[in-house]
């Protein structure tokens, strides 16, 4: 994933209204809350079920991964749609307010990963390297995630490894999964702006908080 490339696709996106965004509040409906989409959207959006009995299952090509079979795949497209959400509302411009998380709030734990709920309790083999081996998170994933959208959990991981391709990191190799985003802090002069990027790099949205770098982690 090359920096200066997403700083220069995230160039042209408009900016929005201020809001308040906390670090409590961004972790809560972001990685915490899987990203639901609102309700009022929910029969226009594939990670929701149709009006109508015989469309309310999802086709099982909808549901599964092949290639990353622990992804949470209909879990991972309601992120998506949340995040569409706050990158219109102008959450993602408010003051960043510190919380006591390590989400989102240093350089490694900047991946949200949406896995299955039979991967949650998947531990490091030693296969992730500079991650603790036996890292057990499967309890606190099944507490922070909210069961009624759907099978899954959803839990920020450690980047660590994602520079390597295929990448090696806690998402892609612990839990066989492919990340819902990638906060990614823009090299600019002052670092004051982040963009979130699917699996494959593509630019889902920007924030740049009001209260400026002093206040970033």
């Amino acid at each position: 994933m090359h920096l200066s490339r997403l700083a220069a696709a995230s160039a042209s996106l408009p900016q929005v209204s201020s809001f308040a965004l906390s670090r409590s509040n961004f972790i809560s409906q972001i990685s915490l809350l899987s990203f639901a989409a609102q309700r009022s959207n929910a029969s226009n959006t594939e990670c929701n079920a149709s009006s109508t009995d015989k469309e309310a299952t999802p086709p099982l090509s909808q549901m599964y991964d092949a290639q990353y079979p622990g992804t949470a795949v209909q879990r991972l497209k309601a992120v998506h749609e949340r995040v569409k959400v706050i990158a219109a509302d102008g959450t993602l411009n408010g003051p960043w307010e510190e919380a006591p998380s390590s989400s989102f709030n240093d350089w490694n734990h900047v991946d949200l990963t949406t896995m299955n709920d039979e991967i949650a309790d998947n531990q490091n083999d030693g296969s992730v390297k500079g991650i603790a081996v036996g890292n057990r998170l499967g309890n606190g994933i099944r507490v922070a995630s909210l069961p009624e959208l759907g099978s899954g959990g959803s839990w920020s991981t450690c980047a660590m490894g994602c520079n390597q391709d295929p990448p090696n990191d806690v998402a892609h190799i612990q839990f066989r999964s492919r990340i819902a985003f990638k906060l990614v802090w823009v090299p600019n002069e002052q670092y004051d702006t982040f963009v979130l990027v699917d699996d494959d790099g593509k630019l889902l949205a920007k924030g740049k908080p009001s209260d400026g770098p002093d206040a970033l982690p």
